[in-house]
């Protein structure tokens, strides 16, 4: 971890990027020097996340039960203790070793675990036509995956109809 920038005493929790002009300069600050800026930082709350976290743990949550267990990461070494703390996962393997706290920390936070929202519209498409077809091929298998799964046949066998056709043009 970093040290504050302005008072060389504490620990940074705040990660400040100040852009000016052309210039980009990023600031470290205890939560007490970025109090005195005036950002409002909990010290041991630094980001959204890890106030969440912080409330779960005064409440005994899954999350706070699972961390007691003492199991650790085999990629990095991490606990859901180190997790809970910084509101940061030490690999891709924790992702796998803590899959159910985590799963359940992220319906809770977002109230599901699929991306429901809006999705991003690459502006390449418009002009790479066969990056927009690729693109139309994913999106057609996917809406025949659901329509499999939800056993809705005919529209099914509709969307593959409409792929076979794309894949041979």
């Amino acid at each position: 971890m970093s040290a504050c920038q302005q008072c060389h005493e504490r620990e940074a929790v705040v990660h400040l990027t100040e852009v000016s002009g052309d210039t980009v300069s990023t600031v470290h600050l205890c939560g007490k020097c970025a109090a005195e800026r005036g950002m409002a930082v909990e010290e041991a709350a630094a980001t959204p996340l890890g106030s969440f976290l912080a409330t779960l743990g005064k409440g005994g949550s899954a999350l706070a039960a699972a961390a007691t267990v003492g199991d650790a990461c085999p990629g990095c070494g991490a606990t859901l203790a180190d997790f809970r703390a910084s509101g940061r996962t030490g690999c891709p393997a924790c992702w796998v070793t803590f899959e159910r706290p985590l799963r359940d920390l992220i319906r809770r936070l977002h109230g599901a675990t699929r991306h429901t929202g809006r999705r991003y519209d690459d502006p390449a498409l418009a002009t790479d036509p066969e990056r927009a077809v690729a693109h139309e091929r994913a999106k057609l298998r996917e809406a025949l995956r659901q329509a499999i799964e939800t056993e809705q046949f005919e529209a099914a066998a509709e969307l593959r109809d409409r792929l076979r056709s794309l894949e041979e043009s």
